[in-house]
């Protein structure tokens, strides 16, 4: 007899992204949800069993978000923002924002979140437009950060 599989935790459908209280967009696609701790190996004279394993800094790669082109420019904007004219205009400041990447169920409501620190975007890639390829136009943000916390 076949056994019956549920679906556990309910299919998911997008993930949003928000910065301050700005909904930055939906995406079907993010990478780089991880944390790596350097580990610094220390070789103890007269111990030769083993070496002794400190742990160091933490390493937060950038976070590279996916969806298909919207009509909507708000990813593009935030780059702008924090370069160009919009650089020049916040006195050649970026300012680091908080954010939320929250996984949502088929329903639409946050089952999952994540806060982040200090987000600053740092690579916008438009679509691919090749008339010939049957293809997704597809749209990706590359944000970096300082780090991030867990949470319902």
């Amino acid at each position: 007899m076949a056994e019956a599989y549920t679906v556990d935790p309910p299919f998911v459908g997008k993930f949003k992204f928000e910065i301050d209280d700005t909904v930055i967009g939906a995406f079907t696609e993010v990478s780089g949800l991880s944390v790596q701790l350097d580990v610094e190996e220390l070789a103890e004279g007269g111990q030769n069993a083993y070496t002794h394993k400190l742990l160091g800094r933490m390493k937060w790669p950038n976070l590279v978000f996916k969806r298909g082109l919207t009509d909507t420019d708000a990813l593009f904007e935030w780059v702008m923002e924090c370069s160009g004219e919009g650089f020049s205009k916040a006195g050649n400041k970026v300012k680091p924002r908080n954010g939320r990447i929250s996984v949502l169920s088929a329903a639409g409501t946050s089952m999952r979140t994540w806060s982040i620190l200090e987000a600053k975007p740092v690579k916008w890639t438009g679509p691919r437009l090749a008339a010939s390829s049957r293809d997704l136009a597809i749209e990706e943000l590359e944000v970096c950060h300082s780090g991030f916390r867990s949470g319902k």
